[in-house]
């Protein structure tokens, strides 16, 4: 809870994490400035005695400078995250995730303020098993993603792909830098996979594109369609609900002591799928929760297909959280049947009638 009279900048507060943070936040009694593009999803907060909404764009000159004043504390979560445009647009990425968001970290540094910044798990990259020509099957210790041990491996540079990965993985380093050097007092998250209530749009609804996985499902399942499982649907990666992950969030803000120069995995390691078993528990909800029968099928597709030449995919992603436990007492408690269920039955109640 605020001691009273804390605010804090919210970075992409209009984002689908940034939405739920915003209002936990405001409920623990802090008082924020949130800057986005969009009000899109903040329909539930705004007014909210408490909460100032700023619309602004991150690339605008002078706009981290100014924001960063209006609090004690600043959360960054303005990004570009959408795996189908890290090919297509690559320096669309790499200037939304790294040129855009430097200046926010210079800020801080120069007004003395706290940051605590999302960076993403896709800075893991391959895992060692992957590279090596495993299958990443079994949920092995080792094979779990540490942020003080696990190395950053990232495809060739023709891959695009890692456009994103590599732009945030550069701009972790400059806050490190900042923090040893310079005297920055931060934290750094990275999650796993965050999924809920207000994720991604729906093609041919509210939005064009190709969403992330969660809702590029949903479209299908609500539209009669396959769901597409780019190169069998064998990639595997571990669910954590956004309440979950703005608890965590929220924890670091509140013991800074503790969270001060670390990075925190934020995700949870027993709700590791394939994609090809998400299908299918994506399918059962729906039909548990709409009682009508889905296309229940499933096609390959190859990735060059899917998200265009220049794609390449880590194998795996599995969270080692035992720092997050340890310095924050935080561990998860969505398991995964419920977090799809939710999901699911937000998209339903959300969409239903304009499905059709």
């Amino acid at each position: 809870m605020a001691d009273g009279g804390e605010k804090i900048v919210v970075l992409g507060c209009g984002g689908f994490i940034g939405s739920h943070l915003v209002e936990r936040l405001l409920d623990d009694g802090y008082e924020v400035a949130g800057m986005d593009r969009t009000r899109a999803k903040l329909g539930h907060v705004l007014g909210r005695k408490g909460f100032e909404y700023v619309e602004g764009d991150m690339a605008d000159a002078g706009t981290a400078e100014e924001m960063v004043e209006r609090g004690d504390a600043v959360i960054s979560l303005a990004a570009l995250c959408n795996p189908s445009l890290y090919n297509t647009r690559p320096l669309e990425v790499i200037d939304i995730n790294f040129t855009h968001a430097l200046p926010v970290v210079r800020a801080c540094r120069e007004q003395g303020k706290r940051l605590i910044h999302f960076s993403t798990c896709e800075v893991y990259g391959k895992s060692k098993e992957g590279l090596a020509g495993g299958d990443g099957g079994g949920v092995a210790t080792g094979a779990l993603m540490s942020e003080e041990s696990t190395p950053l491996i990232l495809g060739p540079v023709n891959m695009q792909r890692w456009s994103y990965a590599c732009a945030k993985q550069l701009l972790e380093r400059v806050i490190y830098a900042e923090g040893s050097g310079n005297g920055l007092r931060y934290s750094i998250v990275r999650p796993f996979n965050v999924i809920g209530a207000r994720m991604d749009f729906i093609p041919g609804v509210d939005g064009e594109g190709t969403p992330r996985v969660v809702p590029s499902f949903m479209k299908a399942l609500m539209f009669g369609e396959t769901l597409k499982l780019v190169d069998g649907g064998t990639s595997r990666r571990s669910f954590v609900s956004v309440g979950d992950a703005v608890d965590a969030t929220v924890r670091i803000l509140e013991r800074a002591e503790a969270s001060t120069g670390r990075i925190f995995n934020v995700g949870n390691p027993d709700n590791e799928v394939t994609m090809a078993e998400l299908a299918r528990l994506m399918i059962n909800s729906y039909e548990k929760q709409t009682g009508r029968e889905a296309v229940a099928r499933t096609e390959t597709v190859s990735a060059a297909e899917f998200y265009g030449e220049g794609y390449d995919d880590c194998d795996r992603r599995v969270p080692d959280i035992s720092l997050a436990e340890e310095l924050l007492g935080w561990r998860p408690k969505t398991p995964l049947g419920e977090l799809i269920d939710e999901t699911v039955g937000w998209y339903v109640k959300e969409y239903g009638e304009k499905s059709g």
